[in-house]
């Protein structure tokens, strides 16, 4: 099978890895042309993840209209930001396009998730949708060390064969029919993970990481099952198993961002000495406007987008969500 992976950031290149690994051929899409000229010249990614040697199966363009014509699927991996247009330069090179969103985020101007963006943009064009998801830093699954995550599809066949496309012997997937739960949750538990950073930056201890992961995981649910997601994805991989990575490992883009906002530094300052993109930060714009189109009570999400958005410091908004009315631990 041949995979065309779109997008050659650090997450991208370490799925081409991956499907590589699992005996198919990959073709790797860079937006900007020295990245994949790069990845031609050293058999390696030279901006994103230069320490890993790439698989001979895998190979370079900067040519949309190549990848299109090489694949059986298209794995999108590119920020939710870019995802439609990106999508939509696409679609005059397919005739029928088979998608598998490994993007994590809403986009913000919509209020769509991927999938929505997906069928939107491509129209009868598409084939079949699939979301991957799950506690996978990029790093850690290209170097091989084991690593699960889960793909959903409304398609049982299409979700059977993105399961091939990428399990092995260091990455398995499993699969379910829960598209918007799985998008939902691997969107949201990055503002949580924002929050936890700015926990560790503030210099508070693992009383705190704990009660926020469990209260975040808490509103994440409720969001999601508003939105059409099922209980079961939020105990999950996709849900509890993704938050509890981003919130405490190292690895992690958006808990990066928090801890440097817990130490005083501004999310522009932040986010101009990186090159890779921290999904949390435009996600707590579309959660907040979510949660109040839905009347959803998510106060940490809340505190994060007055942080990241209103100016509001940290360790305020920690002691906000302290100070609020006390009720039920679940309503009834």
């Amino acid at each position: 099978m041949r995979l065309s992976v779109i997008g050659s950031g650090s997450f991208g290149t370490s799925m081409a890895i991956v499907a590589a690994r699992a005996g198919h051929d990959v073709l790797l899409w860079a937006h900007d042309p020295n990245v994949a000229d790069g990845i031609r010249r050293e058999r390696r990614n030279p901006v994103y993840m230069p320490a890993i040697e790439l698989d001979g199966r895998i190979a370079a363009t900067h040519s949309l209209e190549e990848a299109a014509a090489f694949s059986d699927a298209l794995l999108m991996v590119v920020p939710s930001h870019h995802y439609r247009r990106v999508l939509a330069e696409i679609a005059p090179f397919v005739d029928k396009a088979n998608v598998i969103s490994g993007t994590k985020g809403i986009e913000n101007e919509s209020l769509d998730t991927m999938s929505q963006v997906t069928a939107q943009v491509l129209g009868e064009k598409l084939g079949a949708f699939a979301v991957l998801s799950g506690p996978t830093f990029a790093l850690e699954a290209a170097r091989g060390d084991p690593t699960v995550a889960v793909v959903a599809s409304e398609d049982d066949d299409f979700a059977h064969a993105a399961q091939g496309m990428l399990s092995g012997g260091t990455f398995r997937l499993y699969r379910t029919n829960d598209v918007a739960g799985v998008e939902l949750a691997g969107s949201l538990k990055n503002v949580i993970a924002i929050a936890a950073g700015v926990v560790e930056g503030l210099g508070l201890g693992s009383n705190t990481n704990a009660a926020l992961i469990t209260r975040g995981l808490h509103e994440m649910t409720k969001l999601g099952i508003a939105l059409g997601g099922r209980l079961e994805t939020f105990a999950g991989l996709a849900g509890m198993g993704d938050l509890v990575l981003t919130c405490t490992g190292a690895l992690s883009r958006n808990r990066r961002v928090g801890v440097e906002l817990g130490r005083g530094k501004t999310l522009e300052q932040i986010l101009g000495e990186t090159r890779e993109v921290a999904e949390g930060v435009k996600t707590a714009k579309a959660a907040q406007a979510l949660a109040e189109r839905h009347q959803i009570e998510m106060p940490i999400t809340t505190e994060m987008y007055r942080v990241l958005y209103e100016g509001e410091s940290p360790r305020t908004g920690i002691q906000r969500l302290m100070t609020r009315s006390l009720k039920p631990e679940f309503a009834r």
